[in-house]
């Protein structure tokens, strides 16, 4: 059962119902962010599914209390509240953008509740109240950059929406290429939902410039007219690779194969993975939902509902401490490979990948990792090896 927008009658009779778990899922199914929430959304339902169909947690299935925000941080606020208030939520999935969440947080920590957070995000952030199930900077960010400065050239432009998350991607982004020699030409922010006409005097700016390469941290709609108006103006010039972290197969799925062709993106998860783990995963997940495109978020929402699961099955309660404490170093054979949340900072050993976007739409693996990379969201100490000096980051051989 999906309850959404519930009435206040309807809150308080779930509220004196224990026969289920009451999991709450914030993810916008219209607004700017929905082409990716809406796949995060699908990875939790598919999680809560599989959990239920083999008979739920402790004999008590889980049932999902779904919200609209329509990608507006204080709708995510306002549903968060009244999850936690009226409808006997103490664990909420979700939030995409660092605005949504930042909105989120205050509200969480008020209720002594728990939110798990399945996006990549600008790092620097600890809370006792979160699980952080999405890359840290150094799982993204700096393997992109390292990445692009071997094989793209020295000269960068950075382009973003204007909120936090793109800002301080682009100022980790920009000190890295320089920590490396290389240079930043141009940094511009667009508002968060540009259109064609809005992204238009940007992209001339760019290609005047003429980079080696861009990093975007463009999100949501505006990925659209970004990656069209880039390609309609590049016919007959030479090609500018663009970077991303965000920018998923979702987004690619709408702005068509020979736009999103010769890019980057940089995520734990792509769907190329050749593993008997994420066959399944996408095998149920087409069969449910379509041929969408399957993003990082959705596989972190996917995971993370496992992980909870698993968790509240162990120790008999859904208690926000309690949880986080039998999450510490949890081990889940996720789509992308196992995944462990780090007792030390919360967030997640994950597996850093890079993938060029082939002509047919394709993601073609260009380097991928041996092991996971432990979770370094404050960059104290990047790196790129494990305890014993191997490199975890390694280009793939066609």
């Amino acid at each position: 059962m999906i309850v959404n927008q519930l009435s206040l009658s309807e809150a308080w009779l779930m509220g004196l119902d224990r026969a289920y778990w009451n999991f709450g899922v914030l993810a916008s199914q219209t607004g700017v962010a929905a082409i990716t929430e809406q796949t995060q959304l699908n990875g939790a339902l598919l999680a809560i599914e599989e959990i239920n169909a083999k008979g739920g947690i402790a004999g008590r299935p889980i049932r999902p209390i779904i919200y609209d925000p329509g990608s507006i941080p204080a709708n995510f606020a306002t549903y968060a509240r009244r999850m936690l208030a009226d409808n006997n939520v103490n664990i909420i999935f979700g939030c995409y953008m660092s605005s949504q969440r930042k909105a989120v947080l205050p509200i969480i920590r008020e209720y002594g509740a728990l939110l798990c957070y399945p996006t990549m995000y600008e790092g620097f952030e600890f809370s006792d109240n979160v699980i952080y199930s999405g890359a840290a900077p150094n799982q993204n960010n700096i393997p992109m950059a390292k990445y692009m400065m071997e094989h793209c050239g020295e000269t960068f432009c950075l382009v973003g929406s204007d909120y936090l998350f793109p800002r301080e991607a682009n100022r980790i982004f920009k000190e890295t290429i320089q920590a490396l020699g290389g240079s930043v030409l141009s940094e511009d922010y667009l508002p968060l939902e540009a259109d064609a006409a809005a992204v238009e005097p940007v992209i001339d700016r760019l290609v005047a410039l003429e980079p080696d390469a861009i990093f975007s941290t463009i999100v949501g709609d505006s990925t659209i007219p970004f990656y069209r108006g880039l390609a309609k103006v590049r016919a007959g010039r030479r090609h500018i690779p663009v970077g991303s972290l965000n920018t998923s197969e979702a987004e690619i799925a709408v702005m068509g194969p020979s736009v999103a062709s010769g890019h980057l993106i940089s995520m734990p998860y792509l769907s190329p993975i050749d593993s008997e783990t994420n066959n399944r995963f996408k095998r149920e997940y087409i069969a449910r939902f379509g041929k969408a495109g399957i993003t990082s978020c959705t596989e972190a929402a996917y995971f993370q509902v496992h992980l909870v699961a698993q968790a509240i099955a162990e120790i008999g309660t859904d208690d926000t401490h309690a949880v986080v404490r039998a999450l510490h170093n949890r081990r889940f054979g996720a789509p992308e490979g196992e995944v462990w949340v780090d007792p030390e900072n919360n967030h997640t050993y994950l597996w850093p990948r890079i993938a060029e976007i082939g002509a047919a739409g394709e993601l073609n693996i260009v380097q991928d990792c041996v092991a996971p990379v432990k979770p370094d969201p404050y960059l104290v100490f990047p790196r790129d090896r494990d305890d014993d000096g191997r490199h975890l980051l390694a280009e793939v051989v066609s």
